[in-house]
């Protein structure tokens, strides 16, 4: 009995951007005694099926997003005799439906670590069960990733968690809903030995993909010491020392080791942590812009961020103190007009943003704005290729939609029209030139350049392109740069590197 792990996708790059974790953290919870998983990432190179025989387990790890191709391999596996075994958030949401489209014997939802030996045993024994509930684990038994099972020089980036759930309850994310608003995070000496094994086999640049970095404000601190609960007081305050305890535990690592996280814009109020974040060489974090008004802020139940010039100040902010931001846009909220797409450019460039991201409000299962949306289209939605729009990730790509959610104002074509040329501009020759001077030498600089267009390639063109021979051609683009590419990532390996005291 072979396993398969399956990241699937429709576009192959050739080289990935970060280490799809999942793979090799399941990899881990595979006992011994059914060999070395087949780890399989489509971002590199499409699947083939071919190889799948009677009696292997093939175990497909869905997102929204590439649901449609899982289900593809799901049920080309179980023709083949295969037991095919789904997971992942999608999964999570919709476990019927990974059975009756993706031919799934068995669904885990949750987390999967804890239950993936039994999954295993059942299907060796030829008596798997419909659905294993992996719940959520505690942080004490999350488990690190296998990467000695990683293919040679074919990631930018690492990847490593160190907290699992969000405080939070963004309309448009589901992760404070599947993961839960209760920060889970791991024990500082466990992630800093993942991240020297990394570090051992070359890995410079690792992303710590966490759902939020900064999981307590200031501002959770001072509304706690103003109730009459001590113990929520403490907890919080240790939540957080435990966040300065890891930076200080990375700080200690080779100097030309580089991170990259995700927070929200409240770190901006925090001078210690973001000091903190740039000894730890934390030099880039992912912040959820989302709008530039107070309209669109409350649109999406995120009205904890600033908006108009004191959004502008508050992102240069982190700049300020060492850390790059990449922006994050939504396009075609309910308030939005043509305006707004300038007005967001606008900010943007004027905040210092190193990168920046700009996409077309989906709304994806298991959000807020999903459950509205969904009920706003009644027992009878449109179809579109014999598909109802609420089930918008089983349309096939080439007929998909970009926008979903009806505007007021504005048609979908103008609102992916609009998104496109914010992309055109922003990442325009010029304008990565001019931001390019965040580095200092040249060949840093020309790096950046290419960096710059290689994003784009892969999460622009890729993404909202009007049809797929624009996406065949960015893929191609993107394939091309990415060798390059991945090589200013890379560092030299350091065999006998020490985790650092504490």
């Amino acid at each position: 009995m072979t396993v398969y792990l399956i990241n699937p996708s429709h576009v192959s790059f050739g080289i990935g951007v970060i280490t799809p974790r999942w793979l090799y953290v399941l990899a881990s919870a595979t006992p011994t005694e059914y060999g070395d998983p087949r780890l399989v990432d489509e971002t590199l190179e499409p699947f083939d099926t071919t190889a799948i025989n009677a009696g292997d387990v093939v175990g497909i790890g869905i997102h929204t997003g590439n649901a449609l191709r899982g289900y593809e391999i799901g049920t080309t596996a179980r023709a083949r005799g295969a037991y095919v075994v789904f997971g992942g958030i999608h999964a999570t949401l919709y476990p019927d439906e990974a059975r009756a489209v993706g031919g799934a014997h068995a669904v885990v939802t949750g987390d999967g670590e804890r239950v993936f030996p039994l999954v295993l045993r059942d299907c060796a024994a030829g008596t798997p069960r419909a659905i294993y509930d992996g719940g959520r684990i505690e942080a004490d038994e999350c488990m690190p990733g296998r990467w000695e099972l990683l293919p040679e020089g074919r990631y930018m980036w690492a990847s490593v968690q160190t907290v699992r759930g969000c405080p939070k309850h963004c309309s448009f994310c589901s992760v404070w809903r599947t993961d839960g608003q209760r920060p889970r995070q791991r024990h500082v000496d466990r992630v800093l030995d993942e991240i020297v094994e990394l570090r051992r086999r070359g890995f410079r640049f690792i992303a710590l993909a966490d759902d939020n970095f900064y999981p307590v404000t200031l501002n959770d601190i001072r509304m706690a010491s103003r109730r009459e609960n001590p113990s929520h007081l403490e907890q919080l305050k240790a939540t957080r020392a435990e966040r300065f305890e890891l930076m200080a535990g990375l700080a200690g690592l080779p100097a030309d080791t580089v991170f990259f996280t995700q927070i929200t814009m409240e770190a901006a109020e925090d001078p210690a942590f973001l000091d903190a974040m740039r000894r730890a060489n934390i030099k880039g974090a992912l912040v959820g812009v989302e709008s530039v008004t107070p309209e669109g802020l409350k649109d999406v139940y995120k009205d904890f961020n600033a908006n108009g010039e004191a959004l502008v100040e508050r992102l240069r902010t982190f700049r300020e103190h060492g850390v790059h931001v990449l922006g994050s846009f939504i396009f075609g909220l309910p308030s939005d007009r043509p305006a707004t797409f300038d007005a967001c450019l606008s900010v943007a460039e004027r905040s210092d943003l190193t990168f920046a991201q700009f996409v077309m409000l989906t709304p994806f299962p298991g959000t807020l704005d999903f459950t509205a949306w969904e009920k706003s289209m009644g027992s009878d939605p449109p179809r579109i290729g014999g598909v109802p729009v609420t089930r918008h990730w089983l349309i096939p790509q080439a007929i998909r939609p970009k926008v979903y959610v009806e505007h007021p104002v504005m048609s979908a074509e103008e609102i992916r029209r609009r998104t496109q040329l914010v992309w055109d501009r922003f990442y325009s020759l010029r304008s990565i030139w001019h931001r390019s001077r965040a580095v200092q030498s040249l060949r840093a600089r020309l790096a950046f350049l290419l960096i710059s267009k290689i994003y784009r390639q892969m999460y622009a063109n890729t993404g909202i392109a009007t049809d797929s021979a624009r996406v065949n051609r960015s893929a191609q683009w993107a394939r091309l740069m990415a060798i390059p590419c991945r090589r200013l990532f890379a560092g030299r390996p350091m065999p006998d590197l020490q985790v650092p005291a504490l």
